[in-house]
């Protein structure tokens, strides 16, 4: 019998995750069977169980996966000397996910955000979900605060502006973009950034000269 390689481990793995992705995107958790993930995938019940135990950790694989490359692109930002401002880094941030996700197209649009828009939801019923949604908040809040560090030894923002606040907004802003994807369908990256360009110039005209 021929041996089963890693690779083709990690690729019948990868497979069973893009296409569970993909319908839990495009019909939500609830409605999405088992039974919808194996006719996505085009694979046994044997071969999807042997990875997961069904839906439930299917859905937590996904998130899992989702947080750790959004920390990672924050980690990396973090690293650079001054990091990219936010019209640069959150446009970069979904343009990231399309690229790890660009399987999760329905009718010819991606929308990989209307699963991240269903995560959140799901955090309100499940709690496994939301301890795994809260560490993964925390950590690429953590990320954001490196980056406003950086800022502040680049002088580019006030030394008494408060990282952890900044940090928040930052990821509000990008969650408020991935719900507008998920709810009116794709954004050009260039209308994030120029928006983003526009408020972060803004100047206070009561603030002395």
């Amino acid at each position: 019998m021929a041996r089963v390689t890693q690779e083709h481990l990690d690729a019948r793995r990868r497979q069973i995750l893009d296409g569970a992705a993909l319908c839990f995107a495009r019909n939500g958790f609830h409605a999405t069977s088992m039974q919808d993930v194996l006719k996505e995938v085009g694979l046994s019940a044997g071969a999807v169980y042997r990875y997961f135990s069904g839906k439930e950790e299917l859905i937590g694989a996904i998130v899992g996966e989702v947080l750790d490359e959004v920390g990672g692109v924050f980690e990396s930002a973090a690293e650079q000397s001054p990091p990219p401002l936010p019209d640069e880094m959150i446009p970069r941030l979904l343009a990231t996910l399309k690229e790890v996700r660009p399987g999760v197209v329905h009718n010819g649009e991606w929308i990989f955000p209307r699963l991240m828009l269903q995560v959140w939801t799901e955090t309100l019923r499940n709690e496994d979900l939301a301890a795994m949604v809260h560490t993964g908040y925390a950590t690429v809040r953590a990320a954001w605060v490196k980056v406003v560090e950086g800022y502040k030894d680049a002088g580019l923002i006030s030394e008494d502006a408060d990282p952890d606040a900044m940090a928040r907004v930052m990821i509000a802003l990008a969650q408020g973009f991935a719900a507008q994807m998920a709810v009116f369908g794709e954004i050009p990256p260039e209308t994030l950034r120029d928006g983003l360009r526009a408020m972060v110039s803004m100047r206070d005209p009561r603030s002395p000269a």
